[in-house]
Formats: C-alpha cells, sequence, structure tokens
C-alpha cells in the first residue's frame, strides 16, 4: 500500500467513526446526554493516559517551549482579530465573537491524529501546542468575553481554577516537566497508560460523533460561515508561517501545520451557555469547524506524507 494511500484508509477510518458516533446517536443508542460521559471519559482518562504514554521518556529540548507560546499566540491573535471586527458592536455580540473564534480542539480531536500519523515528535509537540492553548481555551477566552459583557476587570481566578481542573493540561505540564528534567515514570505505569491510551483515538472520535449538533436558522449559518471564513483564513497564514519560516524539524513543523487547523475547543458552546449566549449559533460553528477541519487536516496530511 502506497503512503498516501496508508494515509486516506486511516483517516478514513477516524472519518467512519465519527460517523458511527452520529448514526447510533440518530437511531438511539446514543443520547444527548450521553455525550458528556463519553466525553468525560477521553478527557480524564483516555487522552491523559496517550498523552503520558506518548511522551514518556522523549526528550525535549528547552527551545522547543516556544511551542507553548506559539498556542497562546494563536489564541490570543484570534481574540485580538474579534476586537477589531466587532469593538462597535454590542457587548454581547463582542464578547460571543471574542469566545467563539480563538481556541483549538487538540486533544479530543486533532491529538489522534498526529499522535496516528507523525509519531512521538507529533505526540510531544502537540502537548507543548496544547499547554499554550489551554490557558485561551480552557478559560482566558471566557474570563475576557465575560470582563467585556459584564464591563468590568478580567478576573484570572475561574481561569486559574479551570486549567488546575484540567486533566489533560496536568497530564501535559506533568509530561513535560519530567522529560525537560530527564526523569522517567515507572515502566508499569508507562504501559498501564500505552493500554488505555490506545483507545483515546476512537473515543474521541466516536465523542465527536456523537455530540455532532447542527441546528441553526439561516441567519445564524450566515455567521457562523462568516467566523469560520476569518478561522481559517487566519489558520492558513500561521500555518504557512509555522511550516516555511520555523527552524524546527520536519515532523515537528507538519505537526504545527494540523494544529493550526484544529477545530474550535469542544468546550465553547458550554462557556457560551454561561455566558448567556446564542448556544444554538455556537453550536453550528463548533459542529461546521469539525467538519471543515476533517476535510482539510486529512488533505494535508495526503501531501506532507
Amino acid at each position: 500500500m502506497t503512503d498516501m494511500a496508508q494515509v486516506l484508509s486511516r483517516a478514513g477510518c477516524f472519518v467512519a467513526i465519527i460517523g458511527l458516533g452520529i448514526l447510533l446517536r440518530r437511531i438511539g443508542v446514543f443520547k444527548k446526554e450521553d455525550f458528556g460521559v463519553l466525553s468525560r471519559v477521553v478527557l480524564r482518562i483516555t487522552l491523559p493516559a496517550a498523552i503520558i504514554s506518548s511522551s514518556a521518556g522523549k526528550a525535549v529540548d528547552i527551545s522547543m517551549l516556544s511551542i507553548a507560546a506559539l498556542g497562546l499566540g494563536g489564541g490570543v491573535l484570534y481574540m485580538a482579530l474579534a476586537w477589531v471586527q466587532h469593538r462597535k458592536a454590542s457587548r454581547e455580540r463582542l464578547a460571543f465573537e471574542v469566545l467563539n473564534l480563538p481556541g483549538f480542539n487538540i486533544g479530543a480531536f486533532s491529538l489522534p491524529f498526529v499522535q496516528g500519523f507523525l509519531g512521538p515528535a507529533g505526540v510531544v509537540t502537540a502537548s507543548l501546542f496544547d499547554m499554550g492553548n489551554a490557558f485561551v481555551c480552557l478559560g482566558g477566552a471566557y474570563g475576557v468575553a465575560t470582563a467585556i459583557q459584564e464591563g468590568g476587570r478580567l478576573r484570572w481566578k475561574p481561569v486559574l481554577k479551570a486549567l488546575s481542573c484540567s486533566v489533560p493540561f496536568l497530564a501535559h505540564l506533568l509530561m513535560v516537566t519530567l522529560n525537560l528534567l530527564g526523569l522517567n515514570l515507572p515502566a508499569i505505569v508507562v504501559d498501564c497508560a500505552g493500554l488505555i491510551g490506545n483507545a483515546n483515538a476512537a473515543m474521541a472520535m466516536l465523542m465527536i460523533g456523537v455530540g455532532f449538533h447542527l441546528e441553526a436558522n439561516r441567519e445564524q449559518l450566515g455567521r457562523a460561515f462568516r467566523i469560520l471564513a476569518v478561522r481559517y483564513s487566519v489558520a492558513a497564514a500561521m500555518a504557512a508561517a509555522f511550516y516555511f519560516l520555523l527552524p524546527f524539524d520536519l515532523e515537528v513543523r507538519q505537526a504545527l501545520v494540523i494544529l493550526t487547523f484544529s477545530p474550535i475547543g469542544s468546550a465553547v458552546p458550554g462557556f457560551t451557555a454561561d455566558l448567556g449566549g446564542d448556544v444554538g449559533l455556537s453550536s453550528a460553528v463548533n459542529s461546521i469547524s469539525i467538519v471543515c477541519s476533517v476535510v482539510i487536516i486529512v488533505t494535508l496530511l495526503t501531501v506532507m506524507l
């Protein structure tokens, strides 16, 4: 089998599992509330296990910590663009845009692709990138949006609380710290994590399928496509800069390209609900971004590998 055929075959399996999740929900095997159960399994069990097993014993050069800054910087850039575009809009509209434009769904979406196609170097890259991204995706954007809507100051306590409760973020932090210090976890811990982590790709794709939700009117769809047009235009520019300008090895730059085209973070509709925003529009943006990212990432993998 050629390299391209292997890429398409494995990517096709990922897409098929997403489709299976959609089908199983429609025929009643899974219900709407089951998405929360699958999400907790992925985010608290299989994803942290995959991070631990894939990152264990991998040397991390201190210079690679700049990759975490790229993840943070990407989220900040999207928030800044939303501010510039909608600074004259109502507080509610500006808060929605600031919350729904940034954030990368790395752990539940892009990591399985990186893990499956780019190996350990890709996983370490994804871990570092996601550490920076987590500050925006898991509370930073929500904190800024709340401050905008309420006309007050940014409160850091909810942001830090969200990060301290994020098992994937803590797993990233643990493994990067150990690798920088040249320390290793016991072999039995890594082996157990590997056994559980092997299920992450299938579980994450199934979760995405079960949670896929697209109910929006024409006006909402129009706004969703405008948000995503900005999102993916900027992603294309970032991907080109990462690939052609950064001094990292090829596998690292390939991983960064994939990560920039990640869909919007899966937690965003929940944050939007907490903010009292348009949850239907947020869900539509999130779901359409998954479809866009599948197509783009599969295409990029066939070109780069």
